[in-house]
């Protein structure tokens, strides 16, 4: 599907489609300026985090971040639109299907930013598939269990579906109305979490294209461990900021309504994007 709808900023092209890749059919929406050509300057690529779609997680900034640049959204394996496949989740085949989708749309090089999970799976791909990488902004996550504020590993193995935020519950229902689908998603969700491993050192070493490091002062990751990342990451910065887990980018679960946050955090992102 194509389309032209006026933004607030402006006129935005709108593209979503289907990729059939490493036994998914993954769903993608293309985001561009009006007028800006396809393949003009690297594009930015949005990784959702656990449990989430596109919209849960970015529809505060990805307006925003469109106005600017070509941005390509993805859903994950059995999230929003994209039906689940008899495998665990995992952040490699993660990172392994983003990366697929790139070669699907002919596309060599990318920025990225990954929000949460999204930002483990931006992790990896910046450790397995460095060539396609031109930027990284990690946003809320973490490379080591004990990057987490305490308790968090803690109470993973007793989660239950009552625990997932309604929002991100409604959001799936919306697109799937499948309440045995939502109940598998947050398993495999809650399984990869709950048998997280940390990345060596020496693989974070490893990543070599300019990164940003984005967290809440309150966020899931400790700022302390923020720190760590930026300073192992050879050509990392960091920022922290006032806020939750994704509230400073308008997360569904975290916003705070009329909060100007997520659009001055656009602003610095877009200043790190253009350097």
């Amino acid at each position: 599907m194509s389309l032209k709808y006026q933004s607030t900023k402006a006129t935005r092209e709108f593209t979503s489609g289907y990729a059939s890749l490493n036994g998914l059919n993954m769903y993608y929406e293309i985001h561009r300026p009006s007028g800006l050509a396809s393949g003009r300057g690297a594009p930015l690529v949005l990784i959702h985090g656990g449990g989430s779609t596109i919209q849960t997680s970015f529809s505060k900034i990805l307006p925003l971040l469109a106005a600017r640049y070509e941005v390509i959204a993805v859903e994950l394996q059995g999230h929003g639109h994209t039906f689940d496949r008899d495998t665990a989740e995992s952040f490699e085949q993660d990172a392994n299907d983003v990366a697929a989708l790139l070669s699907y749309l002919q596309i060599s090089k990318a920025n990225f930013l990954g929000f949460s999970n999204g930002g483990h799976t931006a992790v990896q791909i910046g450790i397995t598939h460095p060539r396609i990488v031109h930027k990284l902004v990690l946003i809320s996550c973490f490379y080591k269990r004990d990057g987490a504020v305490a308790g968090f590993f803690d109470r993973m193995p007793n989660a239950t579906l009552d625990n997932m935020p309604e929002p991100l519950k409604t959001a799936y229902l919306q697109t799937h109305n499948d309440a045995n689908g939502l109940q598998t998603m947050f398993t495999k969700d809650k399984e990869r979490m709950v048998h997280f491993k940390d990345w060596p050192d020496e693989q974070l070493q490893s990543i070599k294209s300019p990164t940003f490091i984005i967290a809440g002062d309150q966020d899931v990751v400790t700022p302390e461990h923020a720190l760590k990342m930026a300073k192992i990451i050879p050509h990392a910065q960091l920022m922290i900021l006032p806020g939750t887990h994704g509230s400073f980018i308008g997360e569904i679960c975290t916003a705070t309504e009329g909060s100007k946050l997520p659009e001055a955090t656009v602003s610095i992102i877009a200043e790190f994007l253009d350097k």
